[in-house]
């Protein structure tokens, strides 16, 4: 069945939020605090390993019930019923959304086209189990006999993005195997990464739904010939595994077909990371731990499939972003992880969420005069705290954060862990309470300035605070508390999708450039004339060709 296609601007509880909003639009976080003094406790969820803290919001107990009433009228129950029932919700695709499926129990049952896909999925788990282990015992060997020492992941997209950002950040886990990543077409990139690596001991892992992506496979290749430069023809099929649907161009590639691992149309590339596009994962950190991360994130699903809306994280998280995005008018949203472990997850929600939901047109295929996706943005504190806070803390735009720290150190360092921590905390209340007038007179006063330079200063001192934040703080970084994280993000960007009555799960978007690209390139390499472009395109190109 399909998804309700409810205009959002429609509904009642949209007209009550827009009144409601005239009303606390400039209420300061100081005066909700003081109004409610069970504010911080009736604003946070406290779920196994995690305790989110949504206090610091511009919201009030009202807010809250104005937005579950949005979910109400929207649909939303009905769509989480749908969305783990195997529904075709990614409707312009006929295709099902079932990357849940990927991290469910072996006992669970999850139909698709009348078949229960678990079984399947287990083989496949089975397989990824079976390959990694026998690679990281070094049982499985190189044409030369030798255990393998590297890893190379080739693939774009969800095929790069999941699986790097999760091999980062659980470096703390990682094995003795040497993990690398090639993504862009760009041939630095590939020749960057290849240049140090021995062939005799590197296992590539080739990941393309198609086995057509043009940077995957133009990537692919040119490893390939690399690696024939010192190895025979049939060494290929030693070295060299795929993640695919595409059999026969596997094959054709040299690679032997007991080495192919599937995927299924029903999981998007963005939301891949928990098949077997998470091959190098399980290679990088062990079977034990890849499963670990899909337990987390089985968790999570069971909480958002389960649990009230009002102590619902992912629910709770995605009704601010549209707090914010609809009535605030903030176009971004900042992701703050205090791990440097982390310091790749802003990259991979910004896949996640900006090609999901940034779209212009409603289920019905009507053009959208409202607001959707968010752009997403980030860095590890406090690295970001030294670049680019100061545009949050004084800047004109208004960037409601969420702030991502965990209470125990992987390495058992307390005393950085402490000063790390004491950031995180005080950037939340620094970005809350601002500085006042008085605080910065007194300040200037103590430190012996004149009352006229203490004039001219103040001004450029002072800030407002009322600088939203959610604080996410969880026990410690592990497989199962990341898994946890990532699925809640992916849960989010559902919700959100809900709501503003989008479909998430397609990306035309981004076709329209590669067909281009296509075109210039026969132009490029056959020099034919270039007659089908914009003027301003024309002359780029011709300069390129006498350049290069």
């Amino acid at each position: 069945m399909a998804l309700q296609t409810v205009n959002p601007t429609t509904t009642k509880a949209w007209s009550k939020l827009l009144a409601h909003f005239k009303t606390i639009e400039h209420t300061h976080l100081r005066t909700l605090f003081a109004d409610d003094l069970g504010r911080a406790s009736n604003m946070t969820v406290s779920w196994e390993d995690f305790y989110v803290d949504y206090s610091k919001q511009r919201i009030s107990k009202e807010t809250v019930e104005l937005l579950l009433e949005l979910a109400e009228e929207v649909g939303l129950k009905d769509a989480i019923d749908k969305y783990f029932g195997g529904d075709v919700i990614n409707q312009t695709e006929g295709r099902e959304v079932l990357h849940t499926a990927l991290r469910a129990s072996e006992n669970d049952e999850v139909v698709v086209n009348g078949t229960n896909v678990m079984p399947e999925i287990f083989q496949v788990k089975n397989k990824i189990k079976d390959f990694s282990n026998r690679v990281i015992n070094g049982e499985l060997r190189s044409y030369t006999n030798k255990p393998f020492t590297d890893i190379v992941n080739i693939g774009i997209g969800g095929s790069d993005l999941g699986p790097a950002m999760v091999v980062d950040s659980l470096s703390f886990y990682k094995n003795h195997l040497k993990t690398h990543f090639v993504s862009n077409v760009d041939g630095d990139h590939v020749n960057e990464v290849i240049k140090n690596l021995d062939p005799e001991t590197t296992l590539f892992v080739i990941v393309s739904k198609t086995f057509t992506t043009q940077e995957t496979l133009s990537n692919a290749n040119t490893i390939r010939k690399w690696f024939l430069e010192q190895a025979p023809q049939d060494a290929v099929s030693k070295h060299f595994v795929a993640v695919s649907t595409n059999i026969e161009k596997v094959k054709a590639f040299g690679i032997d077909e007991n080495n192919i691992f599937p995927m299924w149309n029903w999981v998007g590339g963005r939301f891949s990371l928990w098949s077997a596009v998470g091959l190098s994962i399980s290679l990088a950190v062990g079977f034990k731990y890849f499963d670990e991360l899909l337990l987390g994130a089985h968790n999570m699903d069971i909480h958002f499939k389960t649990e009230d809306f009002e102590k619902n994280i992912p629910v709770i998280t995605a009704l601010l972003s549209v707090w914010y995005n609809n009535f605030f008018n903030a176009e971004s949203e900042a992701v703050i992880p205090y791990s440097q472990y982390l310091n790749q997850f802003a990259t991979y929600l910004q896949q996640g969420i900006m090609e999901s939901n940034g779209k212009s047109v409603d289920r019905n295929g009507n053009t959208i005069n409202y607001q959707t996706g968010t752009i997403i943005w980030g860095e590890p504190g406090t690295n970001s705290q030294h670049a680019f806070f100061q545009l949050i803390h004084q800047g004109t735009k208004l960037i409601p954060a969420e702030f991502i720290g965990f209470a125990k150190p992987l390495h058992g360092n307390q005393d950085h862990h402490d000063k790390l921590m004491s950031n995180f905390f005080a950037q939340t209340e620094a970005l809350m309470n601002g500085k006042s007038e008085g605080t910065v007179t007194k300040e200037l006063q103590d430190l012996g300035l004149s009352k006229e330079k203490i004039e001219a200063l103040k001004p450029f001192k002072v800030f407002e605070g009322n600088k939203p934040t959610t604080t996410i703080l969880i026990e410690k970084l592990t497989p199962q508390s990341l898994g946890k994280l990532i699925a809640m993000y992916e849960h989010k960007i559902f919700v959100q999708g809900i709501v503003w009555n989008i479909f998430s799960y397609d990306q035309f978007g981004v076709e329209l450039g590669k067909q281009l690209a296509n075109t210039i390139l026969d132009e490029l390499q056959n020099e034919n004339v270039i007659n089908n472009h914009d003027e301003s395109t024309q002359n780029l190109i011709k300069h390129y060709q006498n350049l290069r």
